[in-house]
């Protein structure tokens, strides 16, 4: 088993998370799975098991606090959350702590978080009315709790907020974190921000709810050919161990086979190459299908209901993924004036992206659709769209179009690699030339030189 030191513990990297547990038909718990999922992950050294209030219907705690009990109590750590993210009339966190330490059947808990600080929870959280953020504290100085922490699905600008306030109060951060989402949810945003406060990284959904557990038979027969022996959901926890803030990634295990195939994963760190670095790349951008918005903002000037086009369109790629609730939380954040269905379809942005661009925007039963293949990211959309429902970034964007060459030995046309990718990916991306020429560059090359067009030739060019 790989660990990871956190003040003093030794922590398993892997943590059994009990949103997902067995199922009997009737859709109750199935505790000898369950049990049998637990001694498999103890015997292998897992010793970090994540609980939550709402998780089965309530019935999570109990199940996993009697898995546990057969063990003793210093050979595993627990940790459970307090449900602030949920809509109630009012919040009794007195009531609810000592009701999840009862049912789990503990005197202290490990870790506690604060169950998904986001845009519509952080006002309940930060609410002096119930002392939520205040009685945990006081629960961690009584020992009741060792270590407390937060779970977030918020966007970088409200956890920012948070941790302004309360940063100093938190030891640790649980995020949705993984190779797709890493640019998705912008966590690889989250990770930068987190580290400024010294916060160390716990992961929840690393195989996004199942999602990239299974893939498409050309890319599975990809990720076989580099690692014959390597499973698919491993590759996913493969790019999360070679992160140094990541600490903890928990996986939600339903029956036995995911727990052993998951227990073998993390027998041992098997770092990715910067060839098999490239291919998650790759499947994350054709999973999320490369929406082509540059974020430049010129259609917010010109809608005239004032949409955050850029936003949504972020929104709309997440959906296109996977059903996500992530998303629907951030529509909940809007105003009804301000949400996809507020466009009037004036069609101003289509019209003149037909006139001054590449029609790349047409009008569809009333509602504007972009031809990804087609748009540039001109900008001509939102100058003159008179809602300003485009926008555009400050940064800049750029398409990258590779492996292009005249000449009469082998002439071929350049083809799209990346649409839409910023300034530091570019640097990264020619960092990473010049790594692909000294891995693969003729050793008898006259002068050490040769032309990496001919690199291409003799290696391939999907290599």
């Amino acid at each position: 088993m790989i660990y990871r030191e956190f003040q003093g513990s030794k922590l398993s990297l892997l943590g059994f998370g009990c949103m997902r547990l067995p199922l009997l038909e009737g859709g109750t718990i199935d505790q000898n799975t369950l049990d049998a999922m637990v001694d498999a992950a103890i015997r292998k050294g897992v010793n970090y098991f994540d609980t939550a209030w709402p998780y089965h219907g309530g019935h999570s705690e109990t199940a996993i606090g009697k898995s546990l009990s057969r063990y003793p109590r210093e050979s595993w750590f627990l940790a459970d959350k307090y449900p602030g993210h949920q809509t109630a009339a009012s919040y009794d966190p007195a009531a609810i702590f000592e009701a999840q330490l009862k049912k789990c059947g503990v005197e202290y808990f490990d870790f506690y978080l604060l169950h998904n600080v986001c845009e519509n929870s952080i006002d309940v959280y930060e609410d002096p009315q119930w002392g939520i953020i205040e009685y945990f504290k006081e629960q961690k100085r009584l020992g009741r709790i060792r270590h407390l922490g937060f779970s977030s699905h918020a966007r970088p600008a409200c956890l920012e907020s948070f941790l302004q306030k309360w940063g100093q109060d938190m030891e640790f951060c649980q995020i949705q974190l993984n190779f797709l989402d890493w640019t998705l949810q912008e966590g690889e945003k989250k990770l930068a921000l987190l580290k400024q406060y010294d916060l160390p990284v716990w992961v929840m959904e690393p195989l996004r709810g199942g999602k990239l557990a299974h893939l498409a038979p050309e890319w599975e027969q990809k990720f076989r050919s580099l690692r014959p022996e390597e499973s698919i959901p491993g590759w996913s926890f493969r790019f999360l161990q070679d992160i140094p803030q990541v600490h903890m990634i928990l996986s939600g295990m339903s029956d036995l086979p995911q727990m052993e195939d998951n227990l073998r994963t993390f027998e041992a760190e098997k770092p990715l190459t910067k060839e098999e670095q490239a291919l998650l790349s790759a499947l994350a951008a054709t999973l999320k299908g490369d929406l082509p918005c540059t974020g430049c903002r010129y259609c917010t000037e010109v809608c005239p209901m004032g949409l955050d086009i850029p936003n949504l369109l972020r929104e709309y790629s997440d959906a296109k993924v996977s059903t996500s609730f992530t998303v629907a939380m951030f529509l909940d954040t809007l105003p009804e004036e301000k949400r996809p269905s507020a466009c009037i379809g004036c069609g101003q942005c289509v019209d003149w992206c037909q006139r001054r661009s590449v029609s790349a925007l047409r009008l569809e039963k009333g509602k504007v659709v972009r031809d990804e293949d087609r748009c540039i990211g001109c900008g001509v959309c939102v100058v003159y769209c008179p809602t300003r429902a485009w926008t555009r970034s400050h940064e800049h964007y750029f398409r990258v179009k590779i492996m292009g060459r005249t000449g009469k030995q082998n002439p071929r046309l350049a083809q799209d690699w990346l649409r839409w990718v910023d300034e530091d990916s570019i640097v990264k991306i020619v960092k990473n030339t010049y790594a692909f020429i000294e891995e693969y560059i003729n050793p008898n090359a006259p002068e050490g030189k040769e032309h990496i067009g001919y690199i291409v030739d003799r290696v391939g060019f999907d290599e």
